[in-house]
């Protein structure tokens, strides 16, 4: 229930899944991998539940993330970590009854299974509690059940939305890696516990416990030891605990052990003994001397709990903390750690080419299979010091010193070459693209920007990252996070707002329409797009501002009858939103839709998704007219133009500014003015700043001009 945000329905309710994208499924990964880490390094468990739910609030924007456990007691419910959920949300969920009316949490543990509620406002099984649903704006909620080693419910995880939606497959994984997290962190609390009452346990004999006099012979067992070691008191009696000993520790531990209870009465310590079969036990120790004044001698009494079983529970966490599920490799997180000493070392980056093909050609079966293979590979043939996966098909071989980078991939190069890799009778030909890095910091940063430097250059490419040319300078970074924050505040707040751009009609030489351009204001500042529009893209904010300029240059232009456009991004196609939300603000501000021109980039129209174009087939059937910006800076693709039916071409500021002194400009602004004077297309020339650009537009018969030479960008339109 983040109050910042309210509760509303997705624009297309075709859409009951949420759209999520490839990347998204290595972030569960690294959430199984953030949160087992401070599991493994002993974090706070209140601490380690309030994280987790806020990493699977970032997997799902508008929504927050609860954790219910049921009192054993009581047999009622309670929330006992929702870090986004203000403090009156927590009271009103106390003891609730898990039932078949009792939200999406109650039912997942009284029905011991998911339950995935698209409408919370409808939908029966919240019948109890609709009116914490209403409240607070819960449009839908998802809850998966906690289960006990009995696979029996004793909670719930759960992800609340602020909009109506179902669960793509995605999210149903995030929700039952997010309940099997919660269940380990529930057992691992319990495990500390019962370490931190070790020490009273000790003092009390409530464990084993061996008695010895003062020639360190033993005197006394109780049961708890027998069941223990195996042994009974009979068969060790009189005999010194050495016969215990596994020769896991030196001599000089048990001198200084002894050291200890010598000068301090008392010694306590992890220590391996083994039991009457052999078998090795893990303990926790203590020791102390006892000292008997009546006869004048010291006993020694150690009472010990048996670790394994909580040793082997660690190791599993650190295992499925540090370590790669499927190859066994080291995975990124234990390659962070890895890296952190300041030393000299090497970090070669390999990503295997065309490795979705082999997933979709012949299964992920194969799939995993082959990156098994290649784990074995590059850890067993290569030399490194650690080898680890570090996602889905990328793998990274860390040297402890300055290698020849060349020469070691010319190597890995040669060796795929030479031998093919065959999978269930499969001949494949693995190659990879690398990147790599030396030095001492940032290595695993420096060395996935050579990555993708070398992905850009096409496949089986090596990039070594260069210091002086491939460093992303701080002050970028300090100025992109800033615009960041600018952009959030100024959305939440409705200061993004329309500047408007006059176009002038070359035939009547009057402005006849508009562009609509989103300008920031920011404390008496009005902010350029070129500040925000990349963070902006990055956030996945674009259509929010898209949706902000359309609302309010509908409500200014209801007072006049300009023509007006405004720039539609891709990101809105993928959105899927448009033909439905325009629909609406025409009828709350009387906008006809042939006034409205939709502005898209040429690369959308050249190379766009099908769904992309039936969307603008949609909207020019509707009566908005569509225009191609920036035509000439991409692809060029004239035959999509003509399939589209496009209404108006913008050529290319950068053609246009210096046509009057740049034969290629001008050759190739005519050469697009030509194609368009054929198909009956309308041109219009952005960036017509002087008299003499504008002498040569109109020379070219070009329709209409855009520029400062008549009109710069305003809040107001010109008269």
């Amino acid at each position: 229930m983040k109050e910042e945000l309210s509760c509303k329905t997705l624009e297309d309710v075709s859409l009951d899944e949420v759209t999520i994208t490839p990347d998204e499924y290595n972030n569960i990964l690294d959430i199984q991998q953030t949160i087992l880490g401070m599991i493994a390094s002993r974090g706070y468990c209140t601490d380690i539940l309030a994280h987790l739910c806020v990493l699977a609030e970032s997997l799902l924007p508008n929504s927050v993330a609860s954790i219910m456990l049921v009192d054993k007691a009581t047999g009622l419910m309670s929330v006992v970590s929702a870090p986004s959920v203000p403090q009156v949300g927590h009271d009103l969920l106390a003891n609730l009854k898990p039932g078949p009316n009792g939200g999406s949490c109650g039912n997942a543990v009284f029905h011991n299974e998911p339950q995935y509620v698209r409408d919370t406002f409808t939908d029966p099984r919240w019948k109890d509690i609709r009116h914490i649903a209403v409240d607070f704006n819960l449009c839908a909620c998802w809850s998966m059940p906690i289960l006990d080693e009995d696979d029996k419910a004793i909670g719930s995880f759960a992800l609340s939305s602020f909009e109506h939606r179902l669960p793509a497959s995605f999210h149903k994984k995030l929700l039952q890696t997010a309940a099997s997290i919660v269940n380990i962190i529930l057992k691992n609390r319990i495990i500390e516990k019962r370490i931190k009452l070790f020490a009273t346990a000790a003092q009390n004999a409530a464990e084993g416990m061996i008695i010895t006099n003062e020639q360190n012979k033993i005197v006394e067992v109780n049961q708890a030891f027998e069941e223990i070691y195996g042994y009974t008191e009979k068969e060790v009696l009189g005999y010194n605990p050495n016969i215990l000993a596994s020769q896991k520790h030196d001599e000089k531990f048990y001198a200084d052990m002894w050291k200890n209870i010598h000068g301090e009465s008392k010694w306590a310590g992890e220590i391996i003994n083994k039991r009457a079969d052999g078998s090795e036990i893990i303990q926790w120790m203590s020791v102390s001397a006892l000292y008997d004044d009546h006869d004048k001698e010291y006993n020694y009494l150690a009472v010990f709990s048996d670790l394994t079983e909580l040793k082997k529970s660690q190791k599993q966490v650190e295992d499925m903390a540090y370590k790669d599920s499927l190859t066994g490799l080291c995975n990124k997180t234990h390659l962070e750690q890895l890296l952190k000493t300041d030393k000299q070392k090497t970090l070669l980056l390999l990503n295997v080419n065309n490795f979705s093909y082999i997933n979709t050609a012949y299964g992920f079966e194969v799939g995993d299979k082959l990156l098994i293979k290649l784990a074995n590979i590059l850890q067993n043939d290569f030399n490194t010091n650690s080898t680890c996966r570090i996602n889905s098909d990328e793998f990274a071989l860390l040297y402890d010193e300055d290698i020849d980078i060349k020469q070691k991939t010319s190597d890995i190069q040669d060796y795929f070459y030479n031998k093919e890799v065959i999978i269930d009778n499969i001949t494949l030909n693995i190659s990879f693209t690398y990147g790599a890095a030396s030095g001492e910091k940032n290595l695993l940063r420096n060395s996935a920007l050579a990555l993708k430097q070398a992905k850009e250059s096409g496949k089986n490419n090596l990039y070594i990252f260069n210091q002086d040319s491939d460093s992303i300078d701080h002050s970028q970074r300090e100025s992109f996070i800033a615009s960041n924050y600018i952009l959030h505040n100024a959305l939440s707040e409705g200061r993004v707002i329309p500047y408007f751009q006059g176009i002038r009609n070359n035939t009547t030489n009057e402005i006849t329409k508009y562009e609509v351009l989103a300008r920031i204001e920011n404390d008496g500042e009005i902010i350029s797009p070129y500040i925000f529009l990349e963070p902006a893209h990055l956030s996945g904010l674009l259509p929010e501002i898209t949706k902000a300029m359309i609302d309010k240059s509908f409500e200014f232009m209801a007072s006049n009858n300009y023509t007006f456009s405004i720039n539609i991004t891709e990101d809105d196609l993928s959105k899927n939103y448009l033909l439905e939300y325009l629909n609406d603000k025409e009828l709350e501000y009387g906008i006809e839709s042939n006034r409205v021109i939709l502005e898209i980039l040429e690369g959308v129209s050249a190379t766009g998704k099908k769904s992309h174009v039936r969307q603008l087939t949609q909207l020019k059937n509707r009566g908005y007219s569509i225009a191609i910006d920036d035509f000439g800076s991409e692809y060029s693709n004239f035959e999509r133009v003509l399939d589209l039916d496009i209404d108006f071409l913008k050529i290319d500021a950068k053609y246009i500014k210096d046509i009057y002194k740049n034969s290629k400009s001008y050759e190739v602004t005519r050469a697009i003015v030509f194609f368009a004077k054929n198909a009956n297309i309308p041109c219009i020339a952005e960036f017509v700043h002087n008299a003499e650009v504008q002498k040569i537009i109109e020379d070219l018969g070009i329709e209409y001009s855009q520029g400062f030479h008549f009109s710069k960008p305003a809040a107001t339109l010109i008269e």
